[in-house]
């Protein structure tokens, strides 16, 4: 229990002396020794707790109820503030409607209200606070060379409030360990609805009108999902007289089933599932680590995570099986937008949504393959991302552009971000990286429940490949003799992207290990049932794994040794390489362009379609939870 105490009251501790601590080299120093000692527990949670069954902790609530209650309600006044400063209609009408259900709920059940247990462990939590604790963590420190360059080089126009920026960012996983923790749902609202201001004031940090725009529709479409969850922890105690998290997983589907839709409802908006994913979308104008921390281990994995602990109550039902076609939607909308996109960070964000619409899409089914395969996705696709962003984020300060046409010849210019930038790829769409494997297995799911469903992952995954293969391709095109620009990047900004891209291998090449000791035993213990991968396999995948790993490896010192020579272009080149002059005389330019295909996946037809569907399947979603 003092872990679980530790890990989500030491980020806020810290974050409040990094928000009073003025010194940079004092910062700098606090934000990596405080990653550290997170990353720390929650390796230490594992150790200590992995062979135990679910644990659950009464915890001390009578003071900290009251904290959150006066908390809750001074965040709705600020952001009631906000709505009426920015006359943001929308926004006052929702926080408005949420302080009278609080206020309703306070005045006629508050004194009733008591939880036995307020905290709780089990092997899918410990899974999640790792993916907290050591992404976050290498985030953070990321953070710390990346927001100097950003301030000092890039963006001398925006005032500089790193102080408040990491304040922020270690609420944040203060909020994201107590989601993962909280056995008692008003404790779990309480940290949903932290996450949400955090995410607002982090995707407007720069205070453009743009980013402005972007946070307060982050900040309303989260705040209708929070709506939600606060109507289903109503429906829920009124039903049942409780408000813990794991009664309502087991009351089965006639007394849940209500509100348990609601909360997914809740999960549709955090996790940016159409026709809700334009927010995450938007926040692609935050600073690099912003958009890492909301794709990769935050955010976006709070929503996955509430909707895939009630995956067990919407097995066979409808209203999961709308809940999973919603998934299906967004993973075939998401994949087939990120085709006709050149912005990389752009490409990243459809990749997440699409990625996370496959984890709903299991949720909904509910099997226990399903829930195997979901969990599996969420790990490998938190490292992957993450890294990834990281690299676009450093890439960007080097070539002062994010487009991927730009990228050309990378491996030259800065071969140790491309070999990163390449694994982080290959952790993506390659065998026997982890997230083929995750929808290798999602797809054996979907095939065992209903055949059909295998389309959206058949289809998907196809452009999913496409457009992995076109951006690394232009990585390792070399048109004409460049030099190397790599030099400048801190130390703080190596650490973490060498880590992260050796915490991608490794995640594969220890995943049955993972698997076996955590989500097989998960799975045992909420359905008494579960997979595991044979020997043979074990041993293929390792092979494969060897072998994939030899085409990073040999680029290492690519940059030193190649020779770049002219290519023949069908006739006498002039002009740096870059054009020939034909048979009959005339002067033709050299292309290496990629294929967009605007056309065929046109970015607005493709998200007004799934849009149109995605409502219609939530209202089908509510509707089927009612009978």
């Amino acid at each position: 229990m003092y872990l679980l105490e530790f890990l989500i009251m030491f980020p806020l501790l810290i974050s409040v002396i990094l928000l009073l601590l003025k010194g940079e080299r004092l910062r700098a120093g606090l934000v990596k020794i405080s990653a550290l000692a997170i990353s720390s527990a929650a390796i230490a949670l594992l150790i200590s707790t992995f062979h135990r069954s679910i644990q659950y902790f009464k915890a001390e609530s009578h003071l900290v109820d009251k904290i959150m209650f006066f908390t809750e309600w001074a965040l709705a006044g600020y952001i009631l503030y906000l709505g009426l400063k920015f006359k943001r209609a929308r926004l006052t009408l929702l926080i408005l409607l949420q302080a009278a259900l609080m206020f309703y709920f306070e005045y006629s059940c508050g004194a009733k209200v008591i939880s036995e247990n307020n905290l709780f462990i089990d092997k899918f939590s410990i899974i999640m606070s790792l993916v907290v604790g050591i992404i976050g963590s290498l985030i953070c420190v990321y953070s710390t060379g990346y927001m100097e360059d950003f301030h000092r080089d890039y963006h001398k126009e925006i005032k500089d409030r790193r102080n408040f920026f990491f304040f922020v960012i270690f609420v944040f996983l203060s909020a994201m360990f107590g989601v993962i923790f909280s056995n008692n749902l008003l404790w779990l609202y309480f940290f949903w609805e932290i996450t949400t201001v955090c995410s607002f004031l982090l995707i407007g940090y720069k205070r453009t009108q743009e980013s402005r725009n972007n946070a307060f529709r982050a900040l309303e479409l989260n705040l209708l999902g929070g709506l939600a969850f606060l109507a289903a922890i109503i429906i829920f105690y009124r039903t049942t007289g409780s408000i813990e998290l794991s009664k309502v997983m087991l009351l089965g589907k006639a007394w849940a089933l209500i509100p348990v839709i609601l909360v997914c409802f809740a999960g549709l908006t955090k996790s940016a599932q159409l026709p809700f994913s334009s927010w995450l979308l938007g926040a692609m104008v935050a600073p690099t680590p912003v958009s890492a921390l909301l794709h990769s281990s935050t955010m976006v994995k709070a929503g996955v995570y509430i909707i895939l602990r009630f995956a067990a109550v919407l097995q066979g039902t409808m209203a999961g099986f709308a809940l999973a076609l919603i998934g299906g939607i967004t993973f075939l909308a998401a994949s087939f937008a990120a085709v006709s996109q050149s912005d990389a960070k752009k490409i990243l964000a459809y990749s997440t949504v699409a990625n996370l619409g496959l984890i709903v899409l299991c949720a909904g089914i509910g099997t226990y393959e399903a829930m195997w395969a979901a969990i599996l996705l969420i790990i490998f696709h938190a490292t992957a991302k993450c890294l990834l962003f990281l690299c676009v984020g450093t890439i960007e300060h080097k070539i002062h552009s994010r487009n991927i046409e730009n990228m050309s010849g990378l491996i030259i210019t800065m071969p140790k971000l491309s070999i990163m930038l390449q694994i982080g790829m290959a952790g993506m769409f390659l065998a026997p990286f982890g997230m083929l494997i995750s929808k290798w297995a999602a797809l054996k799911a979907l095939v065992d429940y209903n055949p059909l469903l295998a389309i959206f992952v058949v289809f998907g995954s196809s452009v999913t490949l496409f457009f992995w293969v076109k951006w690394m391709g232009k990585l390792i095109i070399v048109a004409e003799p460049k030099d190397e620009i790599e030099h400048g990047v801190s130390k703080s900004q190596w650490f973490p992207l060498g880590a992260l891209s050796v915490l991608t291998i490794s995640v594969c090449g220890f995943f049955p290990l993972v698997s076996s000791v955590l989500i097989e035993p998960y799975c045992l213990e909420i359905y008494a049932r579960t997979i595991t991968m044979s020997q043979g396999n074990i041993v293929i995948m390792s092979i494969m794994l060897a072998m994939v790993m030899l085409f990073p490896l040999s680029f290492i010192n690519y940059g030193k040794r190649v020779k770049v020579v002219d290519a023949y272009l069908g006739g006498a080149n002039i002009n740096n390489n870059v054009e020939f002059r034909g048979s009959a005389g005339t002067v033709n330019s050299m292309s290496m362009y990629n294929y967009y295909l605007e056309d065929y996946f046109n970015e607005k037809k493709l998200l007004k379609f799934g849009v149109i569907i995605s409502i219609v399947l939530v209202i089908a979603m509510l509707g089927l939870s009612l009978l």
